[in-house]
């Protein structure tokens, strides 16, 4: 089973003429359970557009978006709110911290937990980012490495399967980088599924693989080893929701 999966997946927006603009173009993508997958492709190739519907911020216009073996295509706007705090981590580029929430706070926002408990965990994530002397400080306190740090331990405080990083190491200087990228091999290893949109090289340098996003057309998302011999992805009902089927 696949963390995440996108089959025939297509997206577009209407543009300026009769024709709509296609940021998605058929797209096939799998990331498996501890997999890191890189994402690289010019600006404007429509790697925001990927991370969105694998993310569930966006939706198709056409095929199909599983996260962690459920179809969850057609989820109503509540269902995917609920997936999204349950399974997904984001790392955004601009960080989108709070400016009047405390380092600490700002982490333990969106978490399931109940507040003490989340509090005390926001702080170890921090500590882990080497964030345990920064706990009460504003974003307008924090350098711009700091408060990508803080981003990430965000990302990671309900302990989502699936994590999209949108150029997690584009404003950091090369020992904060590295060190960002070292702390997604660990969250690998404990089985979670990293995927990176990024101009860096030394996020290609750690992925496991490369996948390249032209003018919508994604190459490499689906290596031959893990697809399904007819290209498709099986499924079966199961009361409202469709899943597929056992690999």
């Amino acid at each position: 089973m696949y963390s995440v999966e996108l089959r025939d997946a297509t997206k577009r927006y209407p543009g300026g003429g009769a024709e709509p603009v296609v940021a998605l173009d058929a797209v096939d993508f799998v990331a498996e359970p501890g997999e890191f997958v890189a994402v690289v492709g010019p600006s404007g190739s429509g790697k925001s557009t990927l991370l969105n519907v694998l993310g569930l911020l966006d939706d198709p216009t056409d095929g199909r978006r599983l996260l962690n073996g459920t179809d969850v295509t057609e989820l109503s706007v509540a269902e995917r709110t609920e997936a999204r705090k349950d399974s997904i981590g984001f790392v955004f580029q601009d960080f989108h911290l709070l400016p009047t929430l405390t380092a600490v706070e700002n982490v333990a926002l969106p978490t399931a937990f109940d507040p003490g408990d989340a509090t005390a965990y926001a702080a170890d994530l921090l500590s882990r980012f080497e964030l345990g002397d920064r706990l009460d400080h504003e974003p307008s306190e924090l350098s711009g490495g700091q408060k990508q740090r803080v981003a990430i331990a965000r990302s990671l405080i309900n302990e989502p399967t699936v994590l999209l990083a949108d150029e997690p190491t584009g404003n950091l200087d090369t020992e904060t980088g590295e060190s960002i990228l070292a702390e997604f091999e660990r969250v690998k290893e404990e089985g979670v599924a990293v995927i990176a949109v990024t101009h860096d090289p030394r996020v290609e340098e750690y992925a496991d693989r490369v996948v390249e996003l032209t003018d919508g057309v994604l190459v490499g998302g689906v290596p031959d080893e893990m697809a399904p011999a007819d290209g498709s992805s099986p499924a079966r009902t199961v009361g409202s929701v469709t899943e597929p089927e056992n690999r």
